[in-house]
């Protein structure tokens, strides 16, 4: 067997993370081809396959699977020893890549990375926007914000946020042509904007009031996989829109937007950071965790 060098093996490690070509090259700087010939060139000089490659998908062969179970503990090691030399520096420098849901990122944490940024100016942020579930781990990203997140038991989290809540709102135009709703149940006879997830659910209207639980299928002539774009159709009168009340706080008080249902729509716990329980957080990461932490914290 042929020499083999670290390079050669990060490029293994990287491909097994994402289980892709495309985001392994994003990730590495590399085009999806030279990334695709390093890998060949590696297989070759350790004269075994080590993915399963499809148009469709990519796989770790047995052997494959071995090699990524003994080396990444390793290249994990030496980017704990790596990661010690920050200790040595005034202020942490780096790359730190959150993976965040669309209305997590927009509501608060990009708000958040911006005060970051400028307290530490050596930083690269990258903030992945993503309604898709995201195993932040197998995945590469450092940390992951999301509403209501259930957590694995090898999971740290800390809340980002005040308790927050989903509303139901209508154009009174919208409401000129047609009843508002006294009960959730009246929501099934109104057009209404819903939402998709990226697994292909649509979403059910979840409700609450003194202990009784409710989710409502509604209909309507417009589904959408971003729950930030359903404020512009509501307030153009297409439907009856259930987003975060933050989105359309200014609009219900200048008249714009018209809120029903309201004893129905309880609060609940908002955005929570979360991070894998890990021998060493990384300088960068745990930066960010005493700067959310304080930015809680009443002036």
């Amino acid at each position: 067997m042929k020499a083999v060098a670290a390079a050669d093996l990060v490029v293994f490690l990287c491909i097994a993370n994402h289980l892709s070509f495309s985001r392994a090259a994003v990730e590495l700087g590399l085009s999806p081809s030279a990334l695709s010939h390093a890998l060949r060139a590696l297989e070759e000089r350790l004269g075994v396959r080590l993915f399963n490659r499809t148009t469709r998908s990519v796989a770790l062969t047995e052997a494959g699977e071995r090699l990524y179970a003994r080396i990444r503990p390793a290249f994990r090691d030496i980017d704990d020893a790596l990661e010690d030399l920050n200790q040595f520096r005034d202020t942490p420098s780096g790359t730190l890549r959150i993976s965040a849901g669309r209305a997590a990122a927009q509501l608060v944490l990009l708000p958040l990375a911006s005060r970051f940024l400028a307290a530490y100016p050596e930083v690269n942020l990258e903030i992945s926007a993503d309604d898709a579930l995201v195993d932040v781990v197998s995945a590469g990203f450092d940390a992951g914000v999301r509403f209501g997140e259930r957590l694995e038991a090898d999971m740290v989290s800390l809340p980002l946020g005040p308790y927050m809540r989903s509303v139901v709102v209508g154009s009174p135009e919208f409401f000129a042509r047609h009843p508002r709703p006294q009960k959730p149940q009246d929501l099934q006879g109104l057009p209404c904007i819903r939402h998709r997830f990226p697994s292909g659910s649509l979403y059910r209207w979840e409700f609450e009031r003194g202990g009784m639980q409710l989710e409502i299928e509604v209909d309507g002539p417009l589904t959408l996989g971003d729950v930030g774009l359903m404020v512009g159709p509501a307030l153009q009168g297409s439907g009856l829109a259930y987003v975060f009340e933050e989105m359309v706080r200014e609009h219900v008080a200048d008249g714009r937007l018209v809120q029903v249902l309201e004893d129905w729509c309880p609060y609940y716990p908002g955005l929570h950071l979360y991070y894998p329980s890990r021998r060493q957080v990384p300088a960068v990461l745990k930066a960010f965790i005493e700067f959310a932490r304080a930015a809680r914290q009443p002036a």
